[in-house]
């Protein structure tokens, strides 16, 4: 299938290309603004390049004309952003997948998009990324067989000297010193977005403090897990002082001094470089719940990723790539629109974790958790 990757050479868009490009049944076009950055990652994975602006009115004639069969959108940050692509893509008659974390881009997507893409009898999945494809996909596998979900808390760790997009810091920011909806103790109390850390357990990682993110999963666990009592998702940046800079962001746009964090994106992420000798390439990932087991016990599991050598930044991109390998194997084929959430199994992300050489670990009983 032509599979088009908008943003293609981004921090996300550049690396789906990279796993793509050698795929069966693939036909790589590596796209966005710059026609220079497009062709010289082109080169690489000896793919086509295209110059596509997502804000093109034209959008849908372009891809038509390009024979768009799958799209896949990295350009965000989404928060700001409406269903133009999406729409475009049902439009070429393409498949649509998109790395999106913006919570009501990815909540609101089904039911705007759906019938668009059954007229088409084409697929569109959002929020193809760590959240809340692989988020599910570990609830799903330590809690199998369980009466019920009574929590989950989870809590993303980047390394330090990972490479950082703008986009992403614009969308961090964007909720910074926000009010979150977060589903805790059994209903909707109001949280500010990166305010007051606590400390965060890892197995292979230190010790670090983390914060509240606003993400899908606050919106999406508590529909899907019905039980659940509470649902809370913290990222926890590793140098302390990276931390409560963004609490304290959050507590000046709180006073109203700073109305707009996310206009300091590129100041703060290029200020960010400065501290790259101060961490590590070391990050990770944990996610914890609490249940009931099939026998009616409490029960309590954990499982954690550590990733080394600068890779965490893969593990965003690794159901987007999954998802369109399905697609164009034909092993995902019920059209409409809808969430990542479910769509994978947590056993097919472990060739992909083992490749960029991840561990991870499983705690049945796990008694570290010091979030909650």
């Amino acid at each position: 299938m032509k599979t088009i990757v908008l943003g293609g050479y981004g921090n996300f868009g550049a690396r789906i290309c990279r796993a793509l490009a050698d795929w069966p049944g693939i036909e790589l076009i590596v796209a966005g603004r710059n026609q220079a950055k497009a062709a010289a990652l082109a080169a690489q994975c000896s793919a086509s390049s295209a110059v596509i602006d997502i804000h093109d009115p034209a959008l849908a004639q372009v891809l038509t004309q390009l024979g768009a069969q799958i799209v896949i959108h990295t350009a965000g940050p989404f928060q700001a952003q409406g269903y133009g692509v999406a729409r475009a893509a049902a439009a070429a008659g393409a498949h649509y997948i998109d790395l999106a974390d913006g919570r009501r881009f990815v909540c609101d997507f089904p039911h705007a998009l759906d019938a668009a893409f059954r007229a088409a009898g084409r697929i569109a999945i959002a929020g193809a990324s760590t959240v809340p494809a692989l988020s599910s996909a570990v609830v799903d596998q330590l809690t199998a067989g369980w009466r019920s979900v009574t929590g989950i808390d989870f809590c993303i760790a980047p390394a330090q000297t990972a490479p950082r997009g703008v986009a992403t810091m614009a969308a961090v920011l964007g909720y910074c010193g926000e009010p979150i909806q977060v589903w805790q103790a059994g209903r909707w109390v109001a949280m500010h977005g990166w305010e007051k850390p606590v400390p965060v357990q890892y197995k292979r990682l230190r010790p670090r403090i983390g914060a509240l993110c606003d993400i899908p999963d606050l919106e999406l666990f508590p529909r899907h897990y019905p039980g659940s009592q509470s649902v809370m998702f913290r990222a926890a940046l590793e140098l302390g002082i990276s931390q409560r800079g963004l609490a304290a962001i959050g507590a000046l746009r709180r006073a109203g001094v700073i109305r707009h964090p996310a206009r300091l994106a590129g100041i703060l992420n290029r200020a960010a470089d400065l501290l790259d000798p101060f961490g590590s390439a070391l990050g990770g990932m944990v996610v914890r719940v609490d249940g009931i087991d099939a026998h009616g016990a409490a029960a309590q599991a954990a499982w954690h990723i550590a990733a080394d050598d600068d890779h965490g930044p893969e593990i965003p991109c690794m159901a987007a790539v999954l998802l369109a390998r399905k697609i164009a194997a034909g092993t995902l084929t019920e059209p409409g629109a809808r969430t990542s959430m479910n769509l994978l199994a947590l056993a097919e992300f472990a060739p992909e974790f083992a490749k960029w050489r991840m561990v991870t670990d499983i705690e049945p009983h796990d008694q570290h958790n010091n979030t909650r």
